[in-house]
């Protein structure tokens, strides 16, 4: 086992309160601060924690976007990734990228690179499609461990322990394998500054989608994008017959 590839996307901080553009046609992201994703800093963990375990040689660092994301890549790096790539997509096709460019994107470098695991965060917290890691698996037609919340490396198979609606389910596949990161799998490490500093000499290549033979048209459409409705205030009510009432009375029963 030799390379993971490790997806990290630039969002909008947690912390920050999103507010809607007032044409609704977006949120607004100028002069908002942006971080990494938190399941990709989980996905970075897990690899580099693979890399120290000597499962693997190499841990690439990929993020698609304009230059600002350069940013969250070197974040990877300092975390312990050793390169970055960077697929420059700008302007309209930023805005209208979605889960299957990036699948394609991620697909297309998975062959490139000839890694053995591609490493990706569940979901983004800014669309939360929880769709790439499935998608660039099918593309790729590899198995897939999604949901993981532990992974141990044992030969050229990967035990995958997922998180599921019952509880855990536990599934081996065969590498190559694309995995996907659930909250519990890691406690991401923080950079330090020494890190941060060597991170500055790591190497990011830059490509752009039509490098790799990707189309970024995007067959999806956003119409319109709204705050969520205010939350009415709640009622006490003195007995059963009083609720029962009640909920017949706004129509819920």
């Amino acid at each position: 086992m030799s390379r993971v590839l490790v997806g990290v996307k630039r969002v909008i901080d947690y912390a920050v309160k999103i507010r809607v553009k007032p044409d609704h046609s977006g949120v607004v992201t100028d002069g908002v601060k942006h971080s990494m994703n938190p399941f990709c800093e989980i996905a970075v963990e897990e690899a580099v924690k693979l890399k120290e375990k000597k499962f693997i040689k190499e841990v690439v660092a990929v993020s698609c976007g304009p230059t600002q994301v350069t940013e969250t890549i070197r974040t990877a790096l300092a975390m312990g990734c050793d390169r970055g790539i960077h697929v420059e997509v700008s302007g309209k096709d930023y805005e209208a990228m979605g889960p299957l460019q990036i699948s394609k994107i991620f697909a297309a470098l998975a062959k490139k690179e000839e890694a053995s695991l591609v490493i990706l965060g569940k979901q983004a917290i800014d669309d939360d499609c929880n769709q790439t890691g499935q998608m660039t698996a099918a593309l790729l037609d590899w198995p897939q461990g999604t949901f993981a919340s532990e992974v141990t490396i044992d030969g050229e198979k990967v035990k995958v322990v997922r998180e599921i609606d019952g509880g855990l389910e536990t599934i081996k596949i065969s590498m190559p394998a694309v995995l996907t990161a659930d909250l519990r799998l890691n406690t991401p490490r923080y950079a330090t500054l020494p890190n941060i500093m060597k991170a500055k000499k790591k190497k990011i290549a830059t490509m752009k989608p039509a490098d790799l033979g990707v189309d970024m048209v995007s067959r999806v459409e956003v119409l319109r994008v709204d705050e969520p409705p205010t939350r009415l205030a709640g009622v006490k009510v003195e007995t059963v017959d009083d609720l029962v009432a009640k909920l017949k009375a706004n129509g819920t029963i």
